[in-house]
């Protein structure tokens, strides 16, 4: 709700999370009243699914501690997006955004897969391709905004570093 409505954002002149954080807390409830019928419906019950669920937890929670290394709390939370002229308005491609462009992307998806492979709840494995595909949407509209917003340096780093899957 950032990326792609960057300038009427920034041309409204007032934080936007006044309107996007109540939106996203309603959202939550509406999802979690719609998914209610299916709470307790499981793919599968075996405890063997925890070995590999809490690896990607780890590696979640990881990648969040190497996400906010060289990024504040305010470029975390995308407040240089909506101030045109914000201080911390560089384009950060060191530390771990020099093997990804979205880590925070990629730390979410890993955390949403551990919590469906752990509790094997079909709706958690439901939310997680629900969100593997608006993820998808998110990233081509936020990589839009930044070519839009730091151009070819941009382009090119986007050229240079894959968006979620880190190559080998």
């Amino acid at each position: 709700m950032i990326h792609p409505y960057a300038d009427y954002w920034r041309s409204r002149g007032r934080s936007p999370y006044r309107i996007l954080l109540p939106v996203w807390f309603a959202m939550w409830i509406v999802v979690g009243l719609l998914t209610a019928p299916w709470r307790r419906e499981t793919l599968h019950t075996s405890p063997l699914f925890w070995t590999p669920a809490v690896l990607l937890f780890a590696t979640g929670i990881w990648l969040y501690i190497k996400s906010s290394k060289g990024f504040s709390a305010k470029q975390l939370g995308g407040l240089p997006e909506l101030h045109r002229n914000h201080p911390q308005q560089g384009l950060v491609k060191s530390g771990i955004r020099s093997h990804v462009r979205h880590p925070i992307y990629l730390a979410h998806l890993l955390e949403m897969v551990a919590w469906s492979m752990a509790t094997g709840l079909a709706i958690c494995y439901v939310l997680t391709a629900f969100a593997t595909a608006t993820g998808t949407i998110m990233i081509r509209m936020e990589d839009a905004e930044l070519e839009h917003r730091f151009g070819p340096d941009y382009i090119e780093y986007k050229q240079e570093v894959p968006a979620v899957i880190p190559r080998l």
